[in-house]
């Protein structure tokens, strides 16, 4: 079992505040690719996670969506394209 002990906090700031997350250490171990670091791991989770949400809100919920958050959902995917090269559908198989 892992040390409960051995844990990363990160700090995720904006203009408005600042959040704390800890996670352990194995885990961001696990999950980096390369050299990345614990920032750009959560990074990466940060982003894919707010384009799974965005997407499932435009194409997953009841009823017409507002054109303002099919807008946002389109900056979302141009987003996530440039940071990961690769369209949301490609990374997740899941595309409409």
């Amino acid at each position: 079992m892992a040390d409960p002990s051995d844990t990363v906090t990160l700090t995720v700031e904006s203009a408005e505040g600042s959040d704390e997350v800890t996670l352990p250490a194995d885990l961001i171990e696990l999950l980096k690719e390369g050299e990345e670091t614990p920032a750009e791991v959560v990074g990466d989770l940060a982003m894919m996670g707010c384009a799974q949400r965005i997407h499932a809100t435009v194409h997953h919920s009841q009823g017409d969506v507002d054109p303002t958050i099919e807008q946002l959902e389109e900056l979302t995917m141009e987003l996530f394209e440039d940071r990961f090269g690769v369209s949301y559908g490609e990374m997740t198989g899941h595309s409409h």
